[in-house]
């Protein structure tokens, strides 16, 4: 099975849980970029619950801009902050030490593209995973691909073109089946309650070698 999927920031365990149960994944490159999306926030649990990290982005064509040419904001120092939020999240999850090196480049270099950086760090997060997958993206913009899984819109709240919700609402209303995530371990666990969908790199610090096992059985 082929899937489409927008591209996404350190996307939810679900995300990757459907990329587990794909043979190819196609990536959205020439929609219309909506603001306030997954494709360049993730949601890690910290000390407070669940808390979003985002990727500063300026759309050069204004609203009219292409996912593709999405380029990446210096105008704060976004990487420092998401860096200090995962130490703060996962330094004593059983795996940080382990797999911080992994991510570490990512947040230490800078990206012109967001594009290009969340599939640089969607495919690194496959190689820490152990997940073998081919990772395409699209050469032009079609409502109605033939052939393809098409989950554009369950991700987005809308087509590709007109996508507008986020991650969650996706989720609350019930246009993307989640799949069975059972709990595991979590380190606010026990403060906040097991938190479901979270970002991946919350399954990688958390589960380490567990995790490939983890997608296929909630895939």
């Amino acid at each position: 099975m082929t899937i489409l999927l927008p591209t996404a920031y350190l996307p939810p365990v679900s995300y990757i849980a459907a990329c587990a149960a794909s043979n190819e994944i196609m990536i959205e490159a020439w929609e219309t970029y909506p603001k306030q999306t997954f494709r360049n926030h993730c949601e890690i649990g910290g000390p407070n619950g669940r808390q979003r990290l985002t990727v500063p982005v300026n759309r050069p064509n204004g609203n009219h801009t292409m996912t593709k040419d999405i380029r990446i904001s210096s105008h704060i120092p976004w990487q420092k902050i998401h860096w200090r939020s995962f130490e703060a999240a996962f330094n004593k999850s059983p795996f940080f030490l382990y797999y911080q090196d992994y991510l570490l480049p990512f947040y230490e270099k800078e990206f012109e593209f967001l594009l290009d950086f969340n599939l640089q760090l969607m495919d690194t997060i496959f190689q820490a995973i152990r997940l073998d997958k081919y990772v395409t993206c699209t050469e032009s913009f079609e409502d109605a691909p033939l052939g393809i899984t098409d989950f554009r819109i369950q991700w987005a709240g809308g087509s590709g073109q007109e996508a507008g919700g986020s991650w969650q609402e996706a989720v609350d209303g019930g246009q993307w089946a989640v799949g069975r995530q059972p709990e595991y371990y979590q380190v606010f666990g026990d403060r906040h309650g097991f938190l479901k969908d979270l970002s991946v790199v919350d399954l990688l610090f958390n589960l380490g070698p567990e995790a490939f096992g983890y997608l296929r059985s909630s895939s």
